[in-house]
């Protein structure tokens, strides 16, 4: 399993890049000025950087209960870029609408659009991190260990 520094490298990395692109994206494709949809991203990906580290965490405890091992195939990481959009949705939406003063309904269009950016951006995140930072054999040896009965 992954240390907590590793975790800790992770989120923030993903975080910083995922601004660098959502940004000037979001400001281009809503007709919104960059200020705005950066204060928006800078918010949301504050709790989204909490809700990573959390999320992931629970994730790869759940995989080591089900199938002992934190290993990911392609439909596990597609599973799991789905399900950390979902939780984000749920909380961003409220924060859309309030901070940009829209509707709701206009914010959850907006939203499904930042979380189909954010579902593309995590899959090929997540698999070019676990790419260039791999688990040592020590750290997959020890998370192996039989599902309770």
């Amino acid at each position: 399993m992954r240390t907590t520094r590793d975790r800790v490298r992770h989120a923030i990395s993903f975080e910083i890049i995922g601004l660098l692109l959502v940004i000037p994206l979001g400001a281009l494709g809503f007709g919104m000025h960059a200020a705005d949809i950066g204060v928006v991203a800078i918010i949301a990906a504050t709790i989204a950087t909490l809700w990573n580290y959390l999320y992931n965490v629970l994730f790869d405890r759940g995989m080591r209960w089900w199938k002992g091992s934190v290993q990911k195939t392609i439909i596990l990481r597609i599973l799991h870029a789905m399900l950390f959009g979902a939780g984000l949705l749920l909380v961003t939406l409220p924060l859309l609408a309030f901070v940009l003063g829209i509707g709701l309904w206009q914010a959850f269009v907006m939203d499904l659009a930042f979380v189909a950016f954010y579902l593309v951006y995590a899959f090929i995140f997540n698999w070019v991190y676990d790419l260039a930072f791999p688990l040592s054999d020590r750290q997959r040896d020890s998370v192996r260990f039989a599902r309770p009965s």
